[in-house]
C-alpha cells in the first residue's frame, strides 16, 4: 500500500530546466532531454489499467506516468497520440536515481526508440524498445498483442499479431536505480538514439499534463496510487468513453487476443525504423543513476511473468514479424497398449 509521512514533504529539491543543459551540453541542442526536477522520495508504483482502443490511424500509444507538482505525484493518463510526423516513435520519459534524489527524464519524439530506464510501462513498452508496432511508408502498422485495436469502433487494416518475449523483470516499478530501483543501463542502440534529433512532446500532450496536473482525483494523496483515470483514447479527454480506472494489481494486462482476421506481417515488410546507427565513440552518455546514499521504504508488487519464448534482441518499432503459423500444433500419437514399455521415455 502507498504510504506517506511528514518525511513527504521534507528535502525537496527543485532545479532549473537549465541544468538538462549543463549535463548535455552542447548536445543539447541535438537531442532533446527535459530534466526539469529531482526529488528525494521515490515514485509511487505503476498503476495497473486497461489500455483504451486506438482512436484513428496514426495514433501511438504513450504510456501514463507520475509526475511531480505542488509537493506530491499526480497522474498523468496514458493516452493514444498522433505521431508529429510519419516515421517517429515515443521514448517515454522515466524517474532515475542521481546523486542522491530521483531525476525526471522527459520523454521525446524521434526516429528510434531510445533509453526509458527499464520501466515496464507495458502495452509495447516492456523496459526497451516498442513492440507495439512499426511504420511502413508513412503507415502505422499495430501489432494487435500490444495494440487495442477495435475495429467495432475505427476501421484499421495495417495490424498483424506478433507476442515478443524480452528479459524484463515484470514488475509495478516506476524508476531506474537507487534502492527498489530497475537496475538497467542503457544498450549501444538506446545511447545513439539518445542523441539523434528529436521532436518534444507535442501540444496535445503538454495539455494532457496541464489538465492531469490540475485534476485532484490524481494526486497520490487522494488515490493512494489507484489513479480514477489511468488511461484515455484521446489527450486531454478525462470523462466519458475511452476513459478507464486502475484497478487491482492481481493482473498485469499488457497484450490484447489477436483479433480473427489480425495477420502476421510479411516477410517481406519495409525494414522497421528501431535499428538505430552506432553511436560515435566519443558521444558522453546521459548521467545514469548511482547507487543510493540512504534507501526509500520499498513497496514492490510481484505477478506472473510473460510467456516463455526467445529472447527480445530489444530496439525501437517492432520489427516485422515473421509468418506465423495460426493453427495448433498436431497431438502426438497416443500408445494403444495398457503399460508403457520398460524402455520407453516418459512423455
Amino acid at each position: 500500500m502507498f504510504k506517506r509521512s511528514n518525511r513527504f514533504f521534507v528535502g525537496i529539491f527543485y532545479t532549473l530546466a537549465a541544468t538538462g543543459v549543463l549535463l548535455l551540453g552542447a548536445r543539447s541542442a541535438q537531442a532533446f532531454v527535459d530534466i526539469g526536477v529531482s526529488i528525494n522520495i521515490a515514485p509511487p508504483e505503476l498503476p495497473v489499467y486497461e489500455q483504451p482502443p486506438v482512436p484513428g490511424p496514426g495514433y501511438l500509444w504513450t504510456p501514463g506516468y507520475w509526475a511531480w507538482g505542488d509537493s506530491d505525484y499526480y497522474w498523468v493518463p496514458g493516452t493514444w497520440v498522433e505521431a508529429p510526423q510519419p516515421g517517429y516513435l515515443w521514448t517515454p520519459g522515466y524517474w532515475g536515481w542521481n546523486d542522491g534524489v530521483y531525476v525526471w527524464n522527459g520523454g521525446y519524439w524521434g526516429p528510434h526508440i531510445g533509453f526509458y530506464g527499464g520501466v515496464n510501462y507495458g502495452y509495447g513498452y516492456g523496459g526497451r524498445g516498442y513492440d507495439g508496432g512499426y511504420w511502413d511508408h508513412g503507415a502505422f502498422q499495430y501489432n494487435t498483442a500490444y495494440s487495442n485495436v477495435n475495429n467495432s469502433s475505427v476501421h484499421i487494416t495495417n495490424v498483424y499479431n506478433k507476442t515478443v518475449i524480452n528479459n524484463t523483470t515484470t514488475n509495478h516499478v516506476s524508476f531506474n536505480g537507487g534502492h527498489g530501483g530497475i537496475q538497467a543501463r542503457p544498450a549501444p542502440d538506446e545511447l545513439a538514439a539518445q542523441h539523434e534529433q528529436h521532436l518534444p512532446p507535442v501540444a496535445a500532450q503538454q495539455q494532457h499534463v496541464e489538465a492531469a496536473k490540475a485534476n485532484p482525483a490524481l494526486r497520490a494523496a487522494a488515490n493512494h496510487g489507484h489513479p480514477p483515470v489511468a488511461a484515455t483514447a484521446r489527450p486531454g479527454v478525462f470523462t466519458g468513453q475511452g476513459v478507464v480506472p486502475a484497478h487491482a494489481a492481481s493482473a498485469h494486462p499488457t497484450t490484447f487476443n489477436a483479433p480473427q482476421h489480425a495477420a502476421a506481417a510479411p516477410a517481406h515488410a519495409a525494414v522497421p525504423v528501431h535499428a538505430a546507427p552506432a553511436a560515435p565513440p566519443h558521444a558522453a552518455a546521459a548521467p545514469l543513476p548511482t547507487a543510493p546514499r540512504g534507501g526509500e521504504p520499498e513497496t514492490r508488487m510481484e505477478h506472473s511473468a510473460p510467456p516463455q519464448g526467445a529472447a527480445h534482441p530489444g530496439g525501437g518499432g517492432a520489427a516485422p514479424p515473421r509468418p506465423q503459423e495460426q493453427h495448433a500444433a498436431p497431438p502426438r500419437p497416443q500408445e494403444q497398449h495398457e503399460a508403457p514399455h520398460e524402455e520407453e521415455r516418459p512423455r
